[in-house]
């Protein structure tokens, strides 16, 4: 039997709430997963992420196979040992990444990614089988098929073949995986702005068989409008019995319209990004905490922070902290940011199930 579940609790619409069960521990929904790119959260512990009430996180396949190596994580037991976390860990595939991140990269249809690193560029060979082989090295929960995350064009031919050979490689990712009974393996529905496109590659999925199905190739410049489209566009065919991931998404608002449309799991790096830079999300909109008015602010942050006790530092005092350089003002500000998230998750979750989520999302989708 599989050690996988999703359970739907209560639904608004398309709005739902629900628990993905897993051996490592239950995950309420909708959930925000703080990114660990680098096996850490950066700026936090893993006891400070438990504490804003997180239940899973996201390790990044790309950065984990260059530094430090699948080998020498595989060798203490996986990330779970390796970075002292006893929640559930999803790892993607590195197809982003490999996009996004690496100084020359090639696409072959049966070799997969053949890309230099960004760090030293030595030349790595990343195929859908080779993606897998390293997530069930690093014994993440919930593991991502490899895909190609093409950047945002115009182009219907080039997403077109795009898609088409994301669906190779899902085939070859699923063949890849196995029979994992303590693990779960999402399949990821590409296609650009397409609407069918997108249809064609989440009713080809369907047909393979996937524990979750994740929606990829947004998040690269495309506007919310042009996302909340796509969502629209899949939220009739999207399997009502299997957990939805958004990936790569986003700000507060974006999560808001997401949930609307029937999306249950997100990740980005946004809010432990903005918190290292000295912008605050808070439950009055954003704020730039290095800002010259705040430093005759002795108000908290945010005085709607529940969670924490983070209130007892004033915006003066963070603002001194930024201006000064020093790290306590990142990992204050990076952790309230992760904490304010998972508020708003819990406070989603609680108006899905209270049915008045709809009001909810139009009293903060234009002020988060």
């Amino acid at each position: 039997m599989k050690d996988f579940a999703f359970k739907i609790l209560k639904k608004d619409k398309y709005a739902r709430t629900g628990v993905i069960e897993t051996h490592r521990g239950n995950i309420n929904t909708p959930a925000f997963m703080p990114v660990g790119t680098q096996a850490t959260v950066k700026a936090c512990t893993i006891d400070d992420i438990k504490k804003t009430g997180s239940e899973i996180i996201l390790g990044n396949t790309y950065h984990l196979m260059i530094r430090p190596g699948v080998e020498r994580i595989k060798r203490v037991g996986g990330l779970h040992e390796f970075m002292n976390c006893d929640l559930p860990i999803l790892t993607d595939s590195g197809g982003f990444q490999v996009m996004s991140l690496s100084k020359l990269n090639k696409i072959d249809r049966e070799k997969g990614a053949i890309f230099n690193s960004h760090v030293d560029g030595k030349k790595y060979h990343l195929s859908p089988e080779e993606s897998i082989r390293i997530q069930l090295g690093l014994n993440s929960d919930i593991l991502m098929i490899m895909d190609e995350c093409p950047k945002k064009t115009n182009d219907y031919d080039l997403i077109n073949r795009s898609m088409e050979l994301s669906l190779y490689w899902a085939k070859r990712s699923k063949k890849a995986f196995g029979n994992n009974p303590h693990k779960a393996l999402f399949g990821i529905i590409q296609g650009g702005l397409f609407k069918d496109l997108r249809i064609k590659s989440l009713k080809s999925l369907l047909e393979m068989s996937f524990d979750g199905y994740a929606v990829g190739g947004l998040a690269v410049g495309e506007s919310q409008d042009e996302m909340f489209d796509v969502l629209d566009n899949l939220k009739d065919d999207l399997p009502f019995e299997k957990p939805h991931y958004l990936m790569g998404v986003g700000t507060p608002s974006d999560i808001l319209g997401a949930v609307k449309r029937g999306i249950d799991m997100f990740d980005c790096v946004m809010p432990t990004r903005s918190g290292r830079t000295g912008l605050a999300f808070t439950w009055e909109g954003r704020l730039n905490i290095k800002n010259n008015k705040y430093q005759n602010d002795d108000s908290p942050l945010d005085e709607n922070c529940k969670n924490l006790n983070l209130n007892k530092y004033s915006k003066n005092y963070l603002n001194h902290l930024f201006n000064t350089n020093e790290i306590l003002g990142s990992m204050i500000l990076t952790l309230h940011n992760i904490n304010f998230y998972q508020e708003l998750m819990s406070e989603i979750r609680t108006n899905i199930a209270n049915g008045t989520f709809d009001k909810f999302h139009d009293k903060y989708i234009n002020k988060l």
